[in-house]
């Protein structure tokens, strides 16, 4: 995975003999809450997927208490703000880490657009196909095709997420939106009836931590990012505010819409880092 570059880069990672130790029993748990769910799912699927097809009625629960149960086990605080979203339509967010699937699953039942190519990543691929990810190609020749693939979700209800930054960051900042993706909401046969949430996401370090700990970033592989989060044995918390949903139809094009979803994650993302200084957490 491409990743952002900053001016600096990552801090050395440097675990100690505790933190080995935390790595161990979180691990265990992390590995048997993960892959148990998705047992579990798989065998649920088996009997949904004949009687309900693509619409998955009970199958997101699950993948919803894995998530919320994920940050029990590493023991960052989670918490939201704002209303969830009724309308149909899609969420889109500012991109940390990995975490933020987690996060963003944790609080609200969401399916993923993801590039293709993760489709064929080991591990990663599997628990994503397994939960109804949607998966893409940037290529404008497969945008008529892409488009009706969006509609068959939204029309089910299925609330769509993408990060349209592209990129993970050291969570201090949101990167421009690319407009890609939005495009497709602005087929006649979507865009009266489609709404975008936007939600900002902070992950606040542990006390004492660099303000970038839970950042991916530079040359950081997913390994040693998981390694570095579960062998801390304080935690910090992440925050996710829902901000209120824009319908598309108010929107002359995809750059509008996008330059409106990016002012909206950016403001709550100043916000949510100022009450830091103001010592409000």
């Amino acid at each position: 995975m491409t990743t952002w570059e900053g001016e600096d880069a990552p801090p050395p990672i440097k675990i100690s003999a505790i933190g080995w130790v935390l790595i161990l029993g979180r691990g265990l748990c992390l590995g048997t809450l993960v892959f148990g769910g998705l047992l579990v799912l798989l065998l649920v699927r088996l009997i949904e997927r004949p009687l309900c097809g693509l619409s998955r009625p009970v199958t997101p629960f699950i993948t919803q208490c894995v998530c919320r149960n994920a940050f029990r086990i590493l023991g960052i605080g989670f918490r939201t703000e704002g209303s969830l979203m009724t309308q149909r339509g899609a969420v889109v967010a500012n991109h940390t880490s990995w975490l933020d699937i987690f996060a963003l699953n944790a609080r609200k039942r969401i399916y993923f657009v993801s590039k293709a190519e993760v489709a064929s990543w080991p591990g990663i691929g599997w628990l994503a196909r397994a939960t109804g990810t949607v998966f893409i190609k940037r290529d404008a020749r497969e945008a008529r095709r892409q488009t009706a693939l969006f509609q068959q979700r939204l029309l089910l209800g299925h609330k769509l997420l993408f990060f349209p930054e592209g990129t993970s960051t050291d969570g201090l900042r949101v990167l421009p939106f690319k407009t890609t993706l939005f495009a497709a909401f602005f087929h006649p046969e979507l865009r009266d009836m489609i709404s975008i949430q936007p939600v900002s996401v902070v992950f606040y370090p542990p006390n004492g931590e660099d303000p970038r700990f839970y950042g991916w970033w530079g040359d950081m592989d997913f390994g040693s990012h998981l390694l570095k989060t579960m062998a801390s044995l304080r935690q910090g918390e992440v925050v996710l505010h829902y901000h209120t949903p824009l319908r598309v139809s108010d929107f002359a094009d995809r750059k509008a819409l996008a330059t409106a979803c990016e002012a909206e994650v950016s403001a709550g993302h100043t916000a949510l880092w100022q009450r830091i200084g103001q010592g409000a957490r």
